[in-house]
């Protein structure tokens, strides 16, 4: 059957409408299409895993604690929509409050630790996300098909650039 293959997620402004420095549960709103998307790749096979930069935890402007809750909501939410999230990773650190780590984004830690967890073939992965830096750090990790969902961007080093969800199903 061969090592499983993962569909990477960004969080803000991929699963979740970009809010800055979102951590309450009542500010958490669904971009449009992406339960659907979940469901199609979850039913191809593909692990569930978010990656996601959260310098607002360094900042100061949540805790950890209030980045498990939301989590941890997420997670039960889409349990009960049927769809199961594998993990969510997240880097919490701004490279001008902590200094350079391997998490944050463009660098491929979560994605390697990701990979490490769950034996995951990279190389069958696919990221989703709203940044080049998700891109780059995806490509970094090995991953080879990448999606870039932007309503500006005309170039990427992703393989397609989508403007909605919805024109993955």
């Amino acid at each position: 059957m061969g090592l499983p293959k993962a569909l990477f997620l960004d969080r803000d402004g991929v699963v979740n409408v970009e809010k800055n420095y979102l951590y309450k549960i009542d500010d958490f709103e669904l971009m449009d299409g992406i339960l659907d998307v979940c469901r199609w790749y979850e039913a191809r096979g593909y692990l569930i895993i978010i990656v996601t930069n959260q310098s607002g935890i360094s900042r100061g402007y949540y805790t950890q604690e209030d980045f498990k809750l939301l989590s941890e909501w997420m997670i039960q939410y889409f349990k009960s929509v049927g769809i199961t999230l594998t993990h969510i990773y997240h880097c919490p650190h701004h490279e001008n409050i902590d200094g350079p780590c391997d998490c944050r984004k463009p660098q491929p830690g979560m994605f390697l630790e990701a990979q490490k967890d769950f034996d995951i073939d990279m190389a069958s992965s696919i990221m989703i996300g709203d940044n080049e830096r998700d891109i780059e750090a995806a490509m970094r990790a090995g991953v080879t098909t990448n999606i870039l969902l932007s309503s500006e961007a005309n170039e990427s080093a992703a393989n397609q650039i989508i403007r909605s969800l919805k024109e993955l199903l």
